[in-house]
């Protein structure tokens, strides 16, 4: 093979009750899955995955939501890695980061999912108690444009994709964002989310999870384009302080999608369980060939696509 591989790593958003699926076609992926105890790791002791896959509230709460994202993305790379060659570079959306250190060898599988269910749980702390957070998609606007309106609404920017933004603030402000943002002829969705991850809002879990992370972290073989600022790392000290900031600063999603292009990579795989990024990727650099693994059938066919991507 000679062409250089990238792997992309999900965010919550695309869970569903086969997200495991892929992965359990692989006997060693289907044995780390009975090791990980998942339904223990997202607050379910003694049910099984199927009865936390089937429960919607399971499913998408943010405390258990992270955990599953990551061990579904270490469990697919489980079931793909011995076919295909070492990556060029690993990106992560979101919590999707963690799984990315994970894939580049910095953490333990177990360790990814542990760390996962913690970070959750800080998040879920800052949203607690307090008045009621928010996040919502905003497009169509210039970024001249944006600016003024996070100025006057009070809502931060979030997540910067090539299409849209995600910005994060406090509910009982929605109304005034979507006033403004219609004004200027933009397009406001907001998300089945309540807790304002990547804004100023989660900062009192910067702390705490950058000391869990010194812990464990280890220098990664591959790198691992950071969110904050789509920088190439692989120390551990430059790991846990990327990690830690991304919990109260924007995801440039863009320039770490445009920093996998300048890396020579020619093929690229999403570590499902759905294809926003592949598409994403795909939109931004065309001349990469891109899909997620949720677009197959069976892991023998992920793999002999990727291979006929890479000569």
């Amino acid at each position: 093979m000679s062409g250089r591989l990238a792997l992309l790593c999900p965010g919550q958003g695309g869970q569903h009750a086969a997200m495991f699926d892929f992965a359990r076609q692989h006997a060693t992926a289907r044995a780390a899955l009975s090791r990980w105890d998942l339904p223990a790791a997202c607050g379910h002791a003694g049910a099984s995955l199927d009865d936390v896959l089937r429960d919607p509230q399971a499913l998408f709460d943010n405390r258990s939501a992270q955990a599953l994202v990551v061990a579904s993305t270490l469990a697919t790379w489980i079931a793909l890695k011995d076919a295909l060659p070492t990556p060029a570079a690993v990106v992560g959306y979101s919590v999707g980061e963690l799984s990315a250190w994970a894939v580049a060898g910095g953490l333990d599988a177990d360790e990814a999912i542990s760390l996962a269910r913690r970070r959750a749980a800080l998040m879920s702390d800052c949203a607690d108690g307090g008045p009621v957070q928010a996040l919502a998609a905003v497009s169509g606007l210039p970024g001249e444009l944006l600016d003024g309106v996070l100025a006057q609404t009070g809502f931060s920017l979030a997540i910067e994709t090539p299409a849209s933004v995600i910005v994060g603030g406090l509910q009982r402000q929605l109304p005034a964002l979507r006033e403004v943002v219609e004004r200027q002829a933009g397009k406001l969705t907001v998300l089945p989310v309540n807790v304002a991850s990547h804004t100023p809002l989660m900062q009192p879990a910067q702390a705490p999870f950058h000391a869990m992370l010194g812990s464990l972290l280890r220098d990664a073989g591959i790198p691992v384009i950071a969110g904050v600022d789509a920088e190439r790392l692989t120390s551990a000290d430059a790991g846990a302080n990327a990690l830690s900031r991304q919990l109260a600063e924007p995801i440039r999603f863009k320039d770490c999608l445009d920093a996998v292009a300048e890396s020579g990579v020619t093929a690229a795989f999403e570590l499902g369980p759905a294809s926003a990024l592949s598409r994403m990727l795909r939109q931004a650099h065309p001349h990469i060939a891109c899909r997620s693994v949720c677009d197959f059938r069976t892991v023998d066919g992920a793999i002999q696509w990727m291979g006929r991507a890479l000569e």
